[in-house]
């Protein structure tokens, strides 16, 4: 008799417990920024830019990079980082890393890039860029984030997907 009110009494117990441990976090992404810069040199064979976020993101958040490709353009293409360019003299890589305060965009070669540093290739790869981020939460309404499938999305689905106003542009 002992046991079976014990047994009683934990079923009792356990069925009521409230297990909605779930913490609302007001996020005001996801969102898109656009960042015009031009890339630091560190040496000869890599250039970068660091930018801090205006307020931190939660840690399993999401930040997507994408290049502008056709400066001057009224109709841009954004080209997903990373993104490989190959010349004569070897590869050259655009990629990016983040934290969740900070975003680092990389322009690395397995050459000297200053021996290509003419003003045409200044213009179309080091000065003067545009750079799209893109910060996604890893929740959004009942769509979940999945990191593989973002980076094999262009631009234009990401927006659609996380239904973003790109029209409110915001800069960083």
């Amino acid at each position: 008799m002992p046991l079976l009110l014990l047994l009683v009494t934990s079923v009792f117990i356990f069925s009521c417990k409230d297990d909605n441990d779930d913490v609302q976090v007001q996020v005001d992404y996801p969102t898109v920024y656009d960042l015009n810069l031009n890339l630091i040199r560190n040496s000869d064979d890599y250039y970068g830019f660091n930018q801090r976020f205006d307020r931190p993101m939660l840690g399993q958040d999401i930040v997507l990079v994408y290049r502008k490709n056709n400066p001057g353009s009224n109709t841009p293409i954004w080209e997903p980082l990373p993104k490989s360019y190959f010349f004569n003299e070897g590869t050259m890589d655009y990629t990016f890393n983040f934290t969740t305060a900070d975003v680092q965009i990389d322009l690395r070669a397995d050459f000297n890039m200053t021996i290509k540093e003419d003003n045409n290739f200044k213009a179309n790869f080091i000065n003067g860029q545009t750079f799209r981020i893109v910060l996604v939460p890893a929740v959004y309404g009942n769509k979940n984030a999945n990191t593989t499938d973002l980076h094999r999305m262009s631009y234009e689905e990401v927006i659609k997907k996380y239904n973003i106003n790109d029209s409110k542009v915001g800069t960083l």
